[in-house]
């Protein structure tokens, strides 16, 4: 529920960075300076949805973790969010592709972030069969408090209507994959990049294959100003 691939913008690298570490001596600065990895921690280890989400507002609430704008911040009461939905926790199959190369992914500023395929996730959802890709990054993949995750962005037929535009993301690690081949995914649990709520973020842009053609009524909802 925390956007570990977001951070403040800066100036973007022409070619993937040689040493990968060093890339993320910024990214940490930033994830750090908003307290944000032992609450992606508590969350993890905080199955129930709703307290999940209460972590997540009292986050948002606080000016020394809250990616929001300080404008908003002071009207601020809460994230909307679905009802929470049972149905939309479901079990999915992984085909790995090891060895893809990393490519750069585009973003919602001029930095440049660097994924690579790492397996097709196949999954019935609502009596469809889809397919969502999910990616590793590189910076994280060279990080050892970032390493086990693993990225899934996607956007469906809410996007630009209750939910964010730009699509949604899950959180999915790889040490939740079954030795079986499977994997639960949980889209209550999903959650809007920063640059829904700030643009001063940089945040990869959901691949269009990554689209479903189904409305997901579950997660977060679209940040509305007041």
């Amino acid at each position: 529920l925390f956007c570990s691939m977001c951070h403040k913008a800066r100036a973007a690298p022409k070619d993937p960075p040689a040493s990968p570490a060093a890339g993320w001596t910024q990214i940490l600065s930033n994830i750090f300076s908003f307290n944000i990895f032992p609450l992606a921690t508590q969350l993890r280890a905080t199955p129930p949805a709703k307290h999940r989400l209460d972590i997540l507002n009292s986050v948002f609430k606080d000016a020394s973790k809250s990616p929001l704008k300080s404008k908003d911040l002071k009207s601020f009461e809460g994230l909307d969010f679905f009802p929470v939905d049972s149905s939309y926790i479901i079990r999915a199959s992984i085909e790995l592709t090891p060895n893809t190369p990393f490519i750069g992914m585009p973003t919602s500023t001029d930095d440049k972030s660097y994924y690579r395929k790492f397996g097709m996730l196949t999954f019935t959802l609502k009596e469809k069969e889809m397919q969502l890709t999910l990616y590793q990054s590189l910076e994280e993949s060279e990080n050892p408090i970032f390493k086990d995750y693993l990225f899934l962005p996607f956007t469906d037929e809410t996007s630009g209507g209750d939910s964010y535009g730009g699509g949604r993301y899950m959180d999915v690690f790889k040490s939740n994959i079954n030795t079986d081949g499977t994997l639960e995914l949980n889209f209550n649990n999903t959650y809007n990049p920063y640059c829904a709520y700030n643009e001063d973020y940089s945040c990869p842009l959901t691949p269009r294959d990554n689209h479903l053609n189904i409305a997901i009524l579950a997660g977060v909802k679209d940040f509305k100003k007041y």
